[in-house]
């Protein structure tokens, strides 16, 4: 189990779940809530360092925005920064997933020396990733009215627990190379609950104009880029985008993997980890 701390500073109160030892690796997503069961993506991390799975505004314990602009990545940038300046830190580590790998890639653009190493996994520079063909969020991908469907079951208030529960595990499975394995990849209990008004906010107010490939060549702070070879929610070819973009950065590729490489294959994203460990 993690363990929870309220972290007080002068952007608010940030909710906070601590494990490991080791230096500091600040762990986020953009609109997941997490809670002391901690999370699938944090835990590859905590056997080299001391993670910080944080919350962000509207999650969690959290503080709540004033305003709908403190949900940008920017805004969350600043809010992190925060936070590790009220833990004591001059800098620390950053690991994100999917969109807390978008969010890595703005603090690193905008907070340059705040970040000792990065790693970003399943990601994209660009909003373009939702026109490729080879993303379920795209209209010409085979899966993209199912998911259309799931996602109006999870947001509907006349769905049951039983039907939320069971579309959610149907989004996931889209996002596995291998959906048979679906019970042996999460037999471990982890929070990453969505968050609808920071989902919302990403999908209607920042994913239109998202575009950050021009800020990619200013971070200077060491990189590893990874994703699974059959990605289909930021394909592969946004990652290979990203690594050439960010001058300090190696490439790591999962080939057996889709979405979830931390889960898919673990043995190999531990590899990776213990690299990250030791990246100057």
């Amino acid at each position: 189990m993690w363990v929870q701390k309220l972290i007080q500073t002068e952007r608010g109160a940030f909710e906070v779940f601590e494990a490991g030892s080791g230096e500091p690796l600040c762990v986020t997503h953009l609109y997941n809530e997490f809670n002391e069961r901690g999370y699938n993506f944090a835990d590859r991390f905590v056997d080299d360092f001391k993670v910080y799975l944080v919350n962000l505004k509207e999650t969690g314990n959290s503080t709540e925005v004033r305003n709908e602009d403190e949900l940008s990545m920017n805004e969350t940038c600043k809010d992190l920064e925060a936070v590790r300046v009220a833990l004591g830190y001059d800098d620390w580590n950053f690991a994100g997933h999917s969109t807390g790998g978008m969010l890595g890639l703005v603090y690193a653009a905008h907070h340059p020396d705040s970040l000792k190493r990065l790693v970003v996994g399943g990601a994209s520079a660009t909003n373009e990733y939702v026109e490729h063909q080879e993303s379920i969020y795209c209209d010409k991908h085979p899966d993209n009215n199912r998911l259309k469907e799931i996602v109006s079951i999870l947001k509907s208030e006349e769905s049951t627990k039983e039907e939320r529960v069971q579309a959610s595990r149907e989004w996931t499975e889209m996002s596995l190379y291998d959906p048979a394995r679906f019970e042996e990849y999460f037999s471990k209990p982890s929070s990453g609950k969505v968050v609808q008004k920071r989902l919302d906010y990403y999908s209607y107010s920042e994913l239109p104009t998202y575009d950050i490939r021009e800020d990619l060549s200013t971070i200077q702070t060491p990189t590893i880029i990874f994703c699974g070879k059959h990605d289909s929610q930021c394909p592969f070819i946004y990652s290979e985008e990203i690594f050439d973009l960010v001058p300090n950065s190696s490439f790591y590729i999962f080939e057996d993997s889709d979405h979830s490489p931390h889960l898919e294959e673990k043995e190999k994203f531990s590899s990776m980890v213990k690299d990250f460990h030791c990246l100057v």
